[in-house]
């Protein structure tokens, strides 16, 4: 076998990742060689190579799913928002500078596709099968000159195209149907068919539509996948939920011990690797919610500064709303308190940014010794060490140089009474660490909380990537996106429109 497939969706949010990542779990289970891609990414979640490079976190994932160790060739491209205009734009896993969004879409991206068409035949001389995803809509009518990541990748590379739908949403039908018809002829000659994501209900009083889907595109749809519950995969973009008691979608199991455990995350501006509490989320008796109000702190037995690609924004967010009086209120009531990353830069005292907002000079919150200065070059790295008596593994990637002055050692930040502080990511992941940090905030907390002694994360995290691969197995036609993988698009296929001849 070698072909390879990209799997587009008709909006940002169709299912594009765990879609991707569920075709590789299954096909890696069949004896495939197959590595995930993704041209250009555009996500403030991202995820430290063993080679020191930064790639998207999805993308991280779909090589987990693939069984393959994550590399820069799977996410040439990646672009961390700074704000609604403007990207840090990183290239093969470093940074090479911001640019506005026109100036991105304006040549700048088209310029790429060398590098991006380089990294996928490597890919594809190394393994089986290639699973490219693509990234919002190929129907982006106005960015298809320059596109590296959709159409434009489909038509270097000869894939062919399946197109993602979430129906949970309404309106797919309208959908895939207005998604082909502003395709080009040449674009439209490489979409294959379609695959219906989060369904509900009986799946025969679709099939009349799917039928008359057909008659209008002379596509088929090779699956409906159903609506799957507490999969807890790791999302490309920020919360796409209300943060009104928002809780991350998972199955929270009964507590070992008496008490439930209440962790509270400040959902701050740019925020990034929010992945990071997913893992205490995973913890049998662990209530995980996202908030933005000071009185959501007031039940919290734990509450979570989290990454953010804006330190000093975040300050003055937390400022806004009341957040930092509530925060500094816990501290002095030794109430647990963690900060990763930025949320680590903000619990200091003092910032010097003079690359990342060049606000120069900027109090923070004062609730760990801790003083920051932002460093045109990005740390990037996967370090590995040990905390509260357990071995610890994290990943790395932040501007800001924190230089502690005090305090007890957490990690390479610190710690002062309840107060926590790390630019670690993933930390949490490693168990035996994560057991003994939770068992900390219980006593602080004054919680009968007791951890679950045989939570894996990593196990958890495997059963769910097996569970992708069988939605993909049980309810897609797998003989058919075989075949449609291996032999490329199917070429001339017509399309229809409405009250045509």
């Amino acid at each position: 076998m070698s072909g390879g497939l990209l799997v587009a969706g008709t909006t940002s949010d169709a299912g594009k990742s765990v879609v991707t990542a569920g075709i590789c779990r299954w096909l890696v289970r069949q004896g495939v060689r197959v590595a995930p891609f993704k041209g250009q990414n555009m996500s403030l979640n991202s995820f430290v190579t063993r080679e020191g490079a930064e790639i998207g976190r999805a993308q991280a994932m779909q090589a987990q799913a693939a069984r393959v160790e994550p590399s820069a060739l799977m996410n040439p491209v990646l672009l961390k928002p700074g704000s609604d205009r403007s990207s840090q734009v990183v290239l093969m896993g470093k940074p090479v500078g911001e640019l506005s969004a026109r100036g991105y879409h304006g040549g700048r991206q088209q310029a790429l596709l060398g590098t991006v068409v380089e990294c996928l035949e490597e890919l594809r001389a190394t393994h089986d099968a290639v699973i490219c995803e693509g990234a919002g809509s190929p129907a982006e009518i106005n960015l298809r000159r320059n596109d590296i990541v959709n159409m434009g990748i489909a038509r270097a590379a000869g894939f062919p195209v399946l197109v993602v739908g979430d129906i949970d949403r309404g309106g797919v039908f309208a959908q895939f149907f207005g998604t082909t018809a502003l395709l080009s002829p040449e674009d439209q000659a490489l979409v294959a068919g379609y695959l219906v994501n989060k369904f509900r209900g009986d799946v025969t009083l679709l099939e009349p539509g799917l039928d008359m889907l057909y008659d209008l595109t002379g596509r088929r749809t090779f699956g409906v996948l159903p609506y799957a519950h507490g999969l807890g995969i790791d999302e490309e973009d920020g919360l796409r939920v209300s943060l009104r008691g928002a809780v991350r979608e998972s199955v929270v199991a009964p507590p070992v011990g008496e008490d439930v455990l209440r962790v509270a995350v400040c959902a701050v501006p740019l925020m990034s690797n929010f992945t990071d509490v997913d893992a205490l989320a995973a913890e049998p008796g662990v209530v995980v919610r996202f908030v933005d109000r000071p009185e959501e702190l007031a039940d919290a037995d734990l509450a979570v500064v989290p990454g953010t690609r804006g330190t000093v924004r975040a300050l003055q967010w937390l400022r806004e709303r009341g957040l930092a009086d509530a925060l500094v209120r816990r501290a002095a009531e030794g109430r647990p308190v963690l900060g990763v990353c930025g949320g680590f830069q903000a619990l200091g005292e003092h910032i010097e940014d003079d690359v990342e907002s060049r606000a120069g000079a900027v109090e923070a919150l004062g609730l760990l010794p801790v003083r920051v200065r932002f460093a045109p070059d990005k740390t990037l790295a996967r370090p590995v060490g040990e905390a509260l008596g357990e071995r610890v593994e994290g990943y790395e990637i932040h501007h800001g140089v924190a230089e502690v002055l005090g305090g007890e050692p957490f990690l390479d930040g610190c710690r002062v009474g309840a107060v926590w502080g790390t630019h670690w990511h993933g930390s949490l992941e490693s168990d035996g660490f994560r057991r003994a940090f939770l068992r900390e905030v219980a006593a602080a907390a004054g919680r009968r909380f007791v951890p679950a002694p045989d939570t894996s994360f990593g196990v958890l995290r495997e059963e769910q990537l097996d569970r992708l691969g069988d939605l993909i197995e049980e309810h897609a036609d797998t003989d058919a996106l075989w075949k449609l993988i291996e032999s490329g698009p199917p070429g001339g296929l017509p399309f229809v429109a409405p009250g045509a001849p």
